[in-house]
Parts: structure tokens; sequence; C-alpha cells
């Protein structure tokens, strides 16, 4: 490695060929991705889930949360429903908006698609 050491202002300062300067900062690039899928891996096995891409789009795109997690789960409105005691057109009106219900079906809601009170409740 060509290095030089300066003097600036009371401060050392190493100066390098930019292509060196280039090649350095890919390595540290690289050993931060190594440690960002180290992590990944650790939380995975720590039982983390991963969303995929489309369904994380669908969320951004302000598709109905509701709607979004049930059909990831591979759940109908009508299975969804009947696993919490709710009824199909209270589950169709949840994820379109037209209707709202009580904190606990809420919770039931998150309960049954195994996700977090916040990924689903609607912010008025």
């Amino acid at each position: 490695m060509n290095v030089q050491i300066l003097e600036i202002a009371g401060q050392r300062m190493a100066v390098l060929p930019e292509g060196e300067y280039q090649q350095l900062a890919g390595m540290a690039e690289d050993n931060s991705d190594i440690q960002a899928a180290i992590l990944a891996e650790q939380r995975a096995k720590d039982g983390e889930e991963y969303v995929p891409f489309e369904v994380v789009e669908r969320l951004i795109n302000d598709e109905s949360p509701l709607r979004v997690w049930r059909q990831y789960r591979g759940l109908s409105q009508q299975a969804l429903g009947e696993k919490i005691g709710l009824s199909k057109m209270t589950i169709s009106g949840l994820e379109t908006g037209k209707r709202d219900t009580n904190s606990r079906n809420w919770r039931l809601l998150a309960d049954a698609l195994s996700i977090d009170l916040d990924d689903i409740i609607p912010i008025n």
C-alpha cells in the first residue's frame, strides 16, 4: 500500500492513491455486508420471520394490512373469521375500511395472523 502521512491543521492524515482508497472502501463495504448477513442469519435462527418483498410492497402501497397479511397467511375471509368468531362480512368490511371493531377483535385478528397488533390496526 502506497500511503503518505501528512499533518494538516495539527491533525495527522493518511493520503493514498484513489485506486487503493476505492479498494479499501470496497473491502469495508463487503465487511459491513458480511456482518449484516451474520446478524440476519442469527435473527432467523432465533425465529424472526422474513417477509417477502411482494408483501412489503403491498403494505407500502397502502393496501389493507389486514387483507395483505390474511392472504399471505393463505386464509380466506371466511377462514379467518371462523378462527376468531367474526363473520366473513365483518372481515371484508374491516379490510375495506367500511367497518371498525373493538381492540379485543383487532388483538384476536393479529394473534390469528401471528403478527403484532401494530401491523394491522388502522391509524386514524
